[in-house]
């Protein structure tokens, strides 16, 4: 799936859901790719939770190699673009096709009136060559603060920096305030919002008209397995997704 498709899905009625991946090494993230593969995900993102990115290049490398055709999004923990960008330039000139870039923060500043951080992350992202999708988080979970009555600042400034602005609930595996997710929307308009936390099959039919896409992991993990995707569990969210677009 191209970066074009993608971004056209992200406008249908039916909230994408992309698998968010905790790599522990090639093996184990192949098998869970297969499996949100197999589901009919559009794509999956890996992320290097355990260990430096350091060690996640080789990783991704042998997936990539593994996997040619499979649209496969990254999150460098804790790393925001001014770091992941030249490493994605790199990447893509060494023939690794990364389709996607999560960041956790995408350093907007809802305080300012000129965005310093995003402005030179942009210039940063143009140089290194890497033309996939950049999704940012604003008003993240474990970034700086940011007051509830500065969400809708928050998410306007940060639009013209990112193809898919993400925002989330407090922690992993938190159920994001319904209101805080219906602020981002009226902010945003008709810009692809994307959601990476707390999803569950059992509640995501309150999102779905709200998001364009959902990054979820432990939602739809065996249960107490950080690691692994059930297959149930993946098709029941799917399930609750594909029936919100079909009555719409």
């Amino acid at each position: 799936m191209t970066r074009t498709e993608f971004l056209e899905r992200l406008k249908k009625p039916e909230p994408a859901v992309t698998p968010v991946i905790h790599v522990v090494d090639t093996a184990q993230a192949l098998r869970n790719l297969d499996i949100a593969d197999a589901a009919g995900c559009p794509g999956a993102f890996l992320i290097n939770h355990d260990f430096p990115k350091e060690q996640f290049l080789p990783i991704l490398k042998e997936v990539r190699a593994a996997r040619p055709d499979l649209w496969i999004g990254i999150n460098f923990l804790d790393q925001p673009g001014n770091i992941a960008f030249p490493i994605l330039g790199q990447l893509a000139k060494d023939g690794v096709r990364i389709d996607a870039y999560w960041a956790d923060d995408a350093r907007i500043d809802e305080r300012e009136a000129v965005q310093t951080e995003a402005d030179e992350i942009e210039q940063i992202r143009k140089d290194s060559g890497w033309n996939g999708v950049y999704l940012g988080g604003v008003a993240f979970k474990k970034q700086r603060p940011v007051e509830e009555d500065q969400y809708t600042t928050a998410a306007q400034a940060s639009m013209p920096y990112l193809d898919v602005v993400t925002t989330s609930g407090i922690a992993t595996g938190h159920e994001a305030d319904l209101s805080k997710i219906e602020t981002f929307r009226a902010a945003v308009g008709g810009h692809p919002l994307a959601l990476a936390s707390g999803i569950t099959p059992e509640n995501a039919a309150n999102y779905c008209g709200l998001i364009n896409c959902f990054l979820v992991a432990t939602g739809i993990n065996y249960e107490g397995d950080f690691y692994n995707i059930d297959p149930k569990r993946l098709d029941a969210l799917l399930d609750v997704t594909r029936n919100y677009g079909d009555s719409q």
